[in-house]
C-alpha cells in the first residue's frame, strides 16, 4: 500500500471510524429535567457490594461512578437532597435515577417525580 493513496476524504473517514468507538454515552446535562423513582430492592446487595438500606440517602444511576454525590432537586416543590450513588439502574425507559425511600421522603414524593441532577463530588 502506498502512503497517500487513501486521499483526504479517505483519511477523514478513517479518523472518524477510529474516533467513534472512543465516544461514550452522552453525559446527563446538568439542570436538565429528568425522572426519578423510588428504589424498592429491600434487603438485597447493591452494585457497590453494600446491603441496600432504605433509610440511607443513596441512589442508583446507570453511568455515574459509584460513590458519586449527587444533588437531586424535585421540580414540583424545589426540595433537594444529596444522595450517594451506590447502585446501578434504573432499567426502566424514561427514568434516570432511583432514590432510596429516605431520599424520596426528603424530596416529598411518592411514585415518580420530575427532578434535576447536579454532581456535587466524585
Amino acid at each position: 500500500m502506498k502512503i497517500g493513496s487513501i486521499g483526504v476524504a479517505g483519511t477523514a473517514t478513517l479518523l472518524v471510524a477510529f474516533a467513534l468507538p472512543m465516544v461514550g454515552p452522552p453525559a446527563q446535562a446538568a439542570g436538565k429535567r429528568q425522572i426519578a423513582a423510588i428504589c424498592t430492592q429491600y434487603g438485597s446487595r447493591t452494585a457497590s457490594g453494600e446491603r441496600f438500606v432504605s433509610n440511607k440517602l443513596t441512589a442508583a444511576h446507570r453511568t455515574l461512578p459509584l460513590g458519586t454525590l449527587v444533588r437531586v432537586t424535585n421540580l414540583r416543590n424545589g426540595r433537594s437532597v444529596v444522595v450517594r450513588i451506590n447502585d446501578r439502574g434504573p432499567f426502566t425507559k424514561g427514568r434516570t435515577i432511583d432514590v432510596s425511600p429516605a431520599a424520596a421522603q426528603q424530596l416529598e414524593f411518592s411514585g415518580l417525580a420530575p427532578v434535576t441532577l447536579a454532581v456535587v463530588s466524585k
